[in-house]
């Protein structure tokens, strides 16, 4: 079973960017077929912030699209999340997994966006 560990949030002033990592072991993410980030809102459902899957394709919930991209660096077996324009309500805890997801969830990493 692949264990997930994200990393590269923080505390960002509205327009700001971030760079999130998702560091996989247990399963090489270049067979892994589709990969996502997801993320809580406080008081909020997990949602799906977007996936990317090993053709290239990529696809990007309406909320983010345009400000947000996914990337892969096999040879790192990791995942990245970049993230632009950020705005207050991006903040949550942001995780990855595969899509669709396993029960495995990482710790998740927080990301708060101040306006």
């Amino acid at each position: 079973q692949v264990q997930l560990v994200e990393s590269g949030g923080g505390l960002v002033q509205a327009g700001g960017s971030l760079r999130l990592s998702c560091a996989a072991s247990g399963r090489i993410v270049s067979i892994i077929n589709a990969m996502a980030w997801y993320r809580q809102a406080p008081g909020r459902q997990r949602e799906l912030v977007g996936v990317s899957r090993n053709r290239g394709n990529t696809y990007y919930g309406d909320s983010v699209k345009g400000r947000f991209a996914i990337s892969r660096d096999n040879a790192k077996n990791t995942m990245y999340l970049h993230m632009n324009d950020l705005k207050p309500e991006d903040t949550g805890v942001y995780y990855c997994n595969m899509h669709p997801p396993g029960n495995n969830w990482g710790q998740g990493t927080q990301v708060t966006v101040s306006s």
